[in-house]
């Protein structure tokens, strides 16, 4: 079984925020396959389970994310290698995909905290540009919805991440994944 993981803080005052961009490739792929959320109270996150997969959405804050993520693979048995972790990144141009199958955290907390809660640095993520504005401070702007001239490209991104999620469910190999999605020029 796959694991995917979106990355968000929950509550209605952070839904379409640009830190949330995990919770929305994942809303994304449960719209598109008919699925619907549930709150698991012993994961700590919204959760659908398929057959294949489980899509996890923790409901702890950002920081706090690998509690989540361990509680998940921990109860269903899920190796660190079907993992797939899905999130924002401020150094990444505007809905700019990057994949990575190992490294730091890349200063991101809510990936630093699930890093610390398997113990592990070689997961698998997807990390999707939500651009740098040199005037604004970074928790600001993390905090901020999309501005509407940037909603085409997000959305964009958001579909070729189902299109990626649908592929990493079905098996196909993490490095061809790579191959195919850095090298889009989708910026």
């Amino acid at each position: 079984m796959k694991l995917i993981v979106g990355l968000g803080n929950p509550g209605r005052k952070y839904r379409e925020t640009k830190h949330n961009v995990g919770f929305i490739c994942l809303d994304a792929y449960a719209t598109k396959h008919g699925l619907t959320f549930t709150f698991n109270k012993k994961l700590q996150a919204d959760v659908v389970k398929t057959t294949d997969a489980l899509l996890i959405k923790p409901q702890i804050y950002m920081n706090l994310s690998g509690i989540a993520v361990r509680a998940a693979t921990d109860y269903y048995g899920i190796d660190r290698e079907d993992v797939l972790v899905i999130y924002d990144d401020i150094d990444l141009p505007l809905a700019k995909l990057r994949l990575r199958y190992q490294g730091s955290d890349g200063g991101h907390k809510g990936m630093r905290s699930v890093l610390s809660s398997l113990s592990v640095e070689d997961i698998k993520r997807v990390r999707i540009g939500i651009g740098k504005h040199p005037d604004i401070d970074t928790k600001h702007q993390v905090l901020t919805r999309f501005h509407k001239r940037e909603v085409p490209h997000v959305k964009e991104a958001v579909s070729a991440t189902v299109d990626l999620m649908e592929a990493f469910i079905e098996g196909e190999a993490f490095v061809q994944l790579m191959n195919v999605y850095n090298a889009s020029p989708n910026e």
